[in-house]
């Protein structure tokens, strides 16, 4: 068997860096930038005013109270701006632009609100409530680093240094495939020895998670010449097949019966659940085949389809957070194989460590846990039971 860690890299070594597009920011939240981005003009682009107040110099109401006459109106969004002249004070919105000779701004609450002439209550100090050119980004120099997540405050900067578009990764293409002549799409009646496919559901779901594209093709049954005819005119515009079933050691194992051969190798993993494994290219596509239960989908995805999906679009942390916990209750696991168990994790303020319980069996079948489940509970290779008050390994779903 392969450990975990080496399928691991080898699901991500297929997949190598997605490629480089420029997208309008709107179409660009949650991607990764692939290039620095500079500065197109300063942030701000000019002094301005952070209040609604009146622009004056400093020592002009230094005896304050004092009555100056209001020479200028600035609302925001002027570009007129005539030059403050000693012993006037302009009325002026936040935003605007400061008036060449004013060094100050005193609030419009510290006045009586004045338009012809304005009272001012208190002294103010040069630089008060005044926003200054480029305190906050230079023109050119760089406003978002290479390998920045383009969250809402990044799109932000971005639109408001002057930039349209932006360098990303490109959204990878998945073409999620499950198999097995037993499966059904709902709401399709059930016969006896069939089930409902849930596969490509939650494979899909989880991908667009992640900000990748996923086109599905469901139910497809275990007949290798169907699934080739099915899926190979469907790889041109697929970055990655992914596919679930018929990949162990029985009989009518389409996957593998249909890759063998192909550049595809199966292999089995060190784990508990989600053993059969396996990936490798099928005319010049990466491929990663998954078993068929789906706990162990779930389980594979995390483990290897969405730290190697993240990887290839730029993203820096892949890993779910791991944290240390109490368990609450014992658990056995297979001798030399990392087992995965769903469970539910609580943190307690104060503690050092948090507590954490499994949820169901360890079946790869008992799907309705993973519903109650918040983590998964990582038991190495080496360990093949666990005490009630055991700290464990948690990764936080």
């Amino acid at each position: 068997m392969i450990s975990v860690d080496a399928h691991r890299e080898t699901v991500t070594g297929l997949l190598g860096n997605a490629p480089v597009i420029r997208l309008p920011l709107a179409s660009a939240a949650g991607l990764v930038l692939a290039e620095d981005v500079r500065a197109g003009v300063s942030l701000p682009p000019f002094d301005n005013s952070a209040m609604d107040g009146y622009a004056v110099r400093a020592e002009d109401i230094a005896e304050a109270p004092v009555t100056l006459p209001v020479a200028e109106d600035i609302p925001a969004g002027r570009v007129d701006i005539t030059k403050l002249e000693p012993g006037t004070a302009h009325r002026i919105m936040t935003g605007a632009p400061l008036p060449p000779g004013a060094d100050a701004v005193v609030m419009v609450e510290h006045t009586d609100g004045g338009v012809t002439d304005v009272r001012i209550l208190r002294t103010v100090v040069p630089g008060t409530h005044i926003r200054r050119r480029g305190e906050d980004v230079v023109e050119g120099t760089v406003a978002l680093s290479a390998g920045t997540v383009l969250g809402p405050a990044q799109l932000g900067l971005a639109a408001a240094v002057g930039l349209a578009e932006v360098p990303v990764f490109r959204p990878l293409k998945v073409l999620v495939v499950s198999t097995g002549t037993e499966l059904v799409d709902a709401p399709e009646p059930l016969r006896h020895g069939q089930i409902y496919e849930s596969n490509s559901i939650m494979l899909a779901s989880a991908i667009r998670a992640l900000g990748c594209e996923a086109e599905v093709v469901r139910s497809v049954v275990d007949d290798v010449a169907e699934f080739r005819s099915v899926i190979e005119p469907r790889l041109v515009d697929a970055d990655l097949l992914v596919t679930s079933g018929g990949v162990s050691a029985g009989a009518y194992e389409v996957v593998k019966d249909a890759l063998s051969g192909q550049g595809v190798e199966f292999r089995k993993v060190a784990m508990q659940p989600g053993g059969p494994q396996g990936c490798g290219h099928w005319n010049g596509v990466p491929v990663v085949t998954l078993p068929g239960n789906p706990v162990s989908v779930l389980v594979s995805f995390e483990a290897f389809l969405r730290p190697a999906l993240l990887a290839a679009m730029g993203h820096a942390g892949v890993d779910r957070q791991q944290v240390r916990a109490r368990l609450t209750e014992a658990m056995t696991s297979p001798a030399g194989r990392r087992q995965f168990r769903r469970g539910f994790y609580t943190h307690s303020e104060g503690e050092v460590t948090g507590v954490v319980g499994p949820r169901g069996g360890p079946g790869s079948h008992l799907l309705a846990s993973f519903t109650q489940a918040n983590c998964l509970i990582v038991l190495p290779e080496d360990v093949d039971s666990v005490e009630q008050g055991d700290e464990v390994t948690v990764l936080l779903l």
